[in-house]
């Protein structure tokens, strides 16, 4: 096979590659793949492992799927990319077509990135041109939530938890923003009006120099694994909209059914003025992100001139022909009664883990299953034995959690949550 890893390709990777959320001289392995196809990886050593973080949140049809496949080789036949300054081509348009009519009505308006921290940036940078057009110089800060995360780049870096997150070495270096305790009330407790209070008044006190509101709807990813109350949500919504605030939706890892609604908004029946969305959006065959917005943000902007943004691989044709096919399998609406059996099969597989001394919650919404530990798992122990055990789960903090692709049968499923379970019985 041509995929096959020699001792002379390992000890270079060893060397040379810089891995994601590592050091150059970590201890924690790296595991050779040499193939992938549905749920499964092929190992270097032909071990062949369950996927339990579908890459990333992003391939939720699974791998080698015939309908995303044959749509890359159409493409590729065609042309691979071209600029989109001053071009456009037909699975842009089919795309952002698509996007439209799956985002609830007032959102109308597409802006392609290349990755969801670029989304971010996008979506920041919309926000405070919105306001400056309209010769508003004060709005320049973000108000958001202790335990967000929100990308890598600088300016999703100054929105993400300053304290608890991953870059808290750079406090300082950025741009500052406003932030406040996460919501108080998990996803299936009753919302209170005292949960929002440290929120409603700090956007009383601070409206005035805020361009907008940015959260991660009902599940908090990155940064904790968190799901709250959906009544929070709308609640948030009614503040910004009393406050004349603009409303962000990071919808990256919570879009396209991985909550259980198509869109993690819709568990509140409410509407942001900006949305990200990416991941799943290409079934992780290609890096693609959008920013979406309404027309009053995006008409508001283009009555005073252009978005300040261009990526050299914007819209880039063979991404946009890998998310069409993408959001057609989302179309035939499958996706639905896939999420809700895992959500189920979750419950069962994964419960019998909160009786462990080790673990302090075992929480599950949608295709998400969380295990927190009460201490750090230590990773270069921890990530050989679910590979022994012939599963893929990459934790990180005191987080052990999955989200695995929808195509994956109840055996498989069954599978991950009993080798989870094991390995967790055994720290």
């Amino acid at each position: 096979m041509h995929n096959l890893l020699s001792t002379g390709d390992l000890e270079f990777e060893s060397r040379h590659i810089w891995h994601p959320y590592n050091s150059t001289n970590s201890k924690v392995p790296v595991f050779p793949v040499t193939a992938a196809n549905g749920v499964k990886l092929t190992l270097n050593d032909g071990r062949e492992i369950i996927d339990g973080m579908s890459s990333w949140w992003c391939m939720a049809h699974g791998y080698n799927h015939p309908q995303m496949n044959q749509a890359m080789k159409a493409q590729i036949d065609t042309f691979s990319h071209v600029m989109f300054g001053g071009l456009t081509h037909k699975p842009a348009i089919d795309l952002a077509r698509k996007l439209v009519e799956m985002t609830p009505e007032p959102i109308q308006t597409v802006f392609f990135a290349d990755s969801g921290s670029v989304a971010v940036e996008v979506a920041i940078k919309m926000a405070m041109q919105y306001w400056v057009v309209q010769g508003n110089t004060r709005k320049t800060k973000m108000l958001t939530f202790r335990g967000g995360y929100y990308g890598d780049t600088t300016g999703a870096m100054s929105v993400c938890d300053p304290v608890g997150g991953m870059h808290s070495m750079f406090t300082g270096l950025l741009p500052e923003h406003h932030f406040v305790p996460r919501p108080a009330c998990k996803f299936d407790e009753p919302f209170d009006e005292s949960h929002i209070s440290e929120f409603k008044n700090a956007l009383e006190s601070m409206h005035e120099n805020v361009a907008a509101v940015i959260i991660e709807p009902v599940v908090q990813g990155a940064g904790g694994m968190y799901f709250y109350s959906p009544d929070f949500l709308k609640r948030v919504r009614e503040l910004c909209d009393e406050y004349n605030v603009l409303l962000i939706h990071d919808e990256i890892a919570t879009g396209f059914g991985r909550t259980g609604k198509l869109f993690a908004c819709e568990h509140a029946n409410t509407v942001p003025d900006i949305m990200t969305v990416g991941k799943a959006l290409t079934g992780g065959y290609m890096t693609l992100a959008a920013t979406l917005c309404t027309e009053k943000v995006s008409g508001t902007i283009s009555e005073n001139g252009a978005i300040m943004h261009g990526p050299t691989f914007m819209a880039n044709p063979l991404a946009c022909a890998a998310a069409c096919a993408s959001l057609d399998i989302f179309a035939t609406g499958e996706w639905k009664a896939q999420v809700a059996n895992i959500e189920q099969k979750l419950r069962d597989g994964l419960m019998p883990c909160a009786g462990f001394d080790t673990v302090a919650e075992v929480r599950i919404l949608g295709a998400i299953g969380v295990i927190e530990m009460k201490e750090p798992v230590v990773m270069e122990e921890i990530q050989p034995m679910f590979v022994d055990e012939g599963i893929w789960v990459r934790p990180f903090g005191k987080l052990v959690y999955i989200m695995p692709p929808y195509i994956i049968s109840d055996d498989d499923l069954a599978f991950l949550c009993q080798q989870l379970c094991k390995v967790i019985s055994r720290i």
